[in-house]
C-alpha cells in the first residue's frame, strides 16, 4: 500500500487534484467577485446623475437656513422610494453636515475623503470608482456625487449606492438558484475533469511504469530486458536511451568476461611457456652443481649453452609480452615520418638472410624500388615486418622458399610475406593473431617461439590504421599482407 502512494502516478494525480481544487475555488471566488463588481459598476452607471438630480431637489430647502431636521426628513423621504441608497451632505472639506441613518450611531465617520468624489465629478475616469462608506470605515462602495450649494458655500451631495440593506439583499445571491446552479455546474466540471484526468494519467504513465519495471528487472540481472519504443515523445526517447544503455552494458559485460577468459588463458600460457625453460635451467644447474668435479669441459660447455638458450627464450618471452601489453594498452607513442618502405624491406631481408641460408631456405626479395614514400613509425613497422618474416622462416621446411614483396595497390603500398610452409588450417586461421596461439599442429623448428609475434605485428599495423590479412592453405603455404597509405605531395 505504501508503494502505491509513493508511485509517480499517485504523486502526479495528487498534485493534479490539489491544483484542480485550487482552480475550482479560485474560479468560484473570481466569478463571485466579478459578478459583484459587475453589479456595482452597473449600479454606478445607472445612477450617474442621481446625486445631481437630488442636489437640485435639496438646494431649495436650505436657501434661508440649514434646517437639519427638515433636511433629514427630506432625505428620509427620498430613501423610502430608494432603500438601496444612503445620502450624505458634505461641506468643502468633506465634513458630514447632514445624513439619514437609523440609528444615528451607525455612522462612525465624521469626514469623507474627497479625492474619489473629485474624480467622479470630473467625469474623465469612466471606470468604476469606489468611495469610503461612513458607516464602515475602511470599506469602499460605489457612489454618486454632485456639487451642492450649501448656503453660499461649496458642498457635495454624496450618495452611497450599496447601503446595508442592499448588502443584505446582495448576500441573498449566495443562496439564489442561479448561484447554486452555477456552483453545482462548476463542481460537476471539476469532478468530471478530475476523473478524466485520473484516467488519462493512468494511461499516460503506463509506459513510465513499464520502463521502471524494465529497469528494475535489468538491475536484478535480466540483461536481456528491453523496452518497446512506441513513439517519438520524451518517454520513448528515455526508453530508447535505456535500451542503448542496456546494450552497452551487456556488451561491456561480455567484453569483461572475454577479457577474463583471455586473462586466465594468458596466465595458463605464461605458466606453460615459463615452466619448460625454467625447469631446463634448474635441471642443468643442479647437474652442474652435483657433478661439478666429474664434468668434462665439453659437457659443461653444452650445459651452459643450453642454459643460455633457455635464458634467451625467457628474456624474449618477457620482452614480447611487455611490448604486447603496451601496444594493447595504447601506451606506445608512434612517431610517423615519410620513409621508403622499399629500403626498409631490403634491410630486413639482409638481416634474415643468414638465418634463411642456415636452414636451407631461399629468401626472395621482390621489392619495387620506385614506390612512393609512406608515413609510418619506422621502428614499429620494421618490427612488424621482422615478426612476419621470422614467422614465415620458422614454419617453412628446409629447401622451402619465403618471399618479401612490395607493390602499389589501389593508392596504397602493400607489403606481403609469403612462404611455402606447412600452411594454416581453417580451424586455426581465425586465432592466429591471438596471443600465445601456436596452432594445434605446431611444426615450427624453433621450439622457443612465444606465440606473440603475430599478435604484436597486428597491433603495430592497427596503430597505422590498417590490418594484416592472411590467406593460407594447408601444405601449400601462407601469405600475410597489409597496406600503408602513401604520403601525399
Amino acid at each position: 500500500m505504501n508503494s502505491i502512494f509513493k508511485s509517480f502516478y499517485a504523486k502526479l494525480t495528487a498534485a493534479f487534484l490539489i491544483l484542480l481544487m485550487i482552480l475550482g475555488v479560485a474560479m468560484a471566488f473570481i466569478n463571485y467577485h466579478s459578478y459583484t463588481q459587475l453589479i456595482q459598476e452597473a449600479e454606478q452607471r445607472l445612477n450617474r446623475d442621481l446625486a445631481k438630480n437630488m442636489a437640485s431637489e435639496l438646494e431649495p430647502l436650505i436657501q434661508d437656513s440649514l434646517d437639519i431636521e427638515r433636511m433629514k426628513h427630506a432625505i428620509h423621504y427620498m430613501m423610502v422610494f430608494n432603500p438601496r441608497i444612503e445620502i450624505y451632505l458634505l461641506d468643502e472639506n468633506g465634513e458630514i453636515q447632514a445624513f439619514f441613518a437609523e440609528p444615528p450611531q451607525r455612522v462612525k465617520a465624521e469626514r469623507v475623503n474627497l479625492e474619489p468624489i473629485s474624480r467622479y465629478i470630473d467625469g474623465k475616469d469612466r471606470q468604476l470608482i469606489l468611495g469610503p462608506d461612513p458607516r464602515q470605515p475602511g470599506v469602499k462602495k460605489p457612489f454618486s456625487a454632485a456639487e451642492f450649494n450649501l448656503q453660499g458655500r461649496e458642498g457635495y451631495v454624496y450618495i452611497i449606492l450599496g447601503s446595508q440593506k442592499f448588502e443584505s439583499a446582495l448576500g441573498m445571491v449566495k443562496n439564489s438558484y442561479i448561484f447554486r446552479t452555477g456552483l453545482a455546474a462548476l463542481t460537476g466540471v471539476v469532478v468530471v475533469t478530475g476523473l478524466v484526468g485520473l484516467i488519462l494519467f493512468f494511461v499516460l504513465t503506463k509506459r513510465v511504469r513499464s520502463l521502471a519495471e524494465a529497469v528494475q528487472q535489468f538491475e536484478q540481472g535480466d540483461l536481456n530486458r528491453r523496452v518497446q519504443v512506441e513513439s517519438d515523445d520524451e518517454i520513448s526517447q528515455l526508453a530508447h536511451s535505456f535500451n542503448s544503455m542496456a546494450d552497452s552494458i551487456e556488451s561491456y559485460i561480455a567484453r569483461i568476461r572475454a577479457n577474463d577468459r583471455v586473462r586466465r588463458e594468458l596466465v595458463a600460457n605464461i605458466s606453460h611457456d615459463l615452466r619448460s625453460p625454467l625447469a631446463s635451467i634448474q635441471g642443468y644447474l643442479e647437474t652442474i652443481l652435483i657433478k661439478d668435479d666429474k664434468l668434462e669441459a665439453d659437457q659443461r660447455k653444452t650445459y651452459l649453452k643450453t642454459i643460455l638458450k633457455n635464458t634467451t627464450v625467457l628474456s624474449k618471452l618477457v620482452e614480447d609480452l611487455f611490448e604486447l601489453s603496451k601496444l594493447e594498452a595504447k601506451q606506445v607513442e608512434t612517431k610517423p615520418e615519410p620513409i621508403s618502405i622499399s629500403e626498409l624491406c631490403q634491410d630486413v631481408v639482409l638481416k634474415f638472410r643468414p638465418e634463411a641460408e642456415k636452414n636451407n631456405i631461399e629468401l626472395v626479395s621482390d621489392i619495387n624500388q620506385t614506390l612512393p614514400f609512406v608515413m609510418v613509425d619506422i621502428s614499429l613497422i620494421e618490427r612488424a615486418i621482422s615478426n612476419l618474416l621470422r614467422n614465415a622462416l620458422q614454419y617453412t621446411p628446409k629447401d622451402g622458399k619465403v618471399w618479401l614483396k612490395t607493390e602499389q595497390v589501389n593508392g596504397t603500398v602493400r607489403v606481403s610475406v609469403a612462404d611455402t610452409g606447412f600452411g594454416i588450417s581453417e580451424e586455426d586461421l581465425p586465432h592466429i593473431f591471438d596471443r600465445f596461439y601456436k596452432g594445434r599442429k605446431q611444426r615450427s623448428r624453433d621450439k622457443g617461439n612465444s606465440g606473440l609475434g603475430l599478435a604484436i605485428s597486428q597491433k603495430i599495423i592497427e596503430l597505422h590504421d590498417s590490418n594484416i590479412e592472411v590467406k593460407s592453405r594447408p601444405e601449400q603455404g601462407t601469405i600475410f599482407f597489409f597496406n600503408l597509405p602513401i604520403v601525399e605531395n
